[in-house]
C-alpha cells in the first residue's frame, strides 16, 4: 500500500513539475526532486526512467550533486515569473492590495532564484571526471 501511495504521490509531483515548466508561479524543481524521492523509495524502473529522463534528469543530477541550477535556468524563470505576473497585475487583477501581494510575491520568488547556488562550468567539470567510463558497473 504504501508502494501504491509513493507512486502516486511521484506522478502527483512530476504532473506539478512539468506544469511548473511553463507556469513560473510554481516550482519546476523542488517538486521533481519529490517525485524522484518518492520514486526512488517505490519504484526502480519510474526513478531510473526520471533520472535518465534527457530534459528533467539534468535537473535533479545537478540538485542531487552541487545544490546548484544553471544560469539559463534562474534567467528563463525569472523572465517567465515577471511576465505572467505583471501581465496579472495589469490586466488580470484590479484591487489594488492583490496587486501589491502579487509584486511582493514575484519579488520573493525573485530573490530566492537569485540566491540558489548557480551552477559553473567547474562543477560540470567536476561532474564528467568522477563519471564511471561506460561499460562498467
Amino acid at each position: 500500500m504504501k508502494k501504491i501511495i509513493l507512486i502516486v504521490a511521484g506522478g502527483i509531483f512530476l504532473c506539478l513539475g512539468i506544469i511548473g515548466i511553463v507556469l513560473p508561479v510554481l516550482p519546476t524543481t523542488p517538486f521533481i526532486l519529490l517525485a524522484a524521492g518518492c520514486f526512488m523509495r517505490s519504484s526502480r524502473r519510474l526513478y531510473a526512467w526520471l533520472t535518465d529522463h534527457r530534459i528533467l534528469g539534468p535537473y535533479i543530477d545537478n540538485w542531487c550533486r552541487f545544490h546548484a541550477v544553471t544560469k539559463k535556468s534562474k534567467l528563463i524563470s525569472i523572465i517567465l515569473l515577471w511576465t505572467v505576473m505583471l501581465g496579472t497585475i495589469i490586466f488580470g487583477v484590479s484591487v489594488l492590495w492583490l496587486r501589491l501581494m502579487l509584486l511582493c510575491v514575484a519579488l520573493a520568488v525573485t530573490i530566492h532564484l537569485l540566491l540558489l547556488k548557480t551552477l559553473t562550468p567547474e562543477m560540470l567539470e567536476r561532474k564528467i571526471e568522477t563519471r564511471e567510463p561506460s561499460g562498467q558497473n
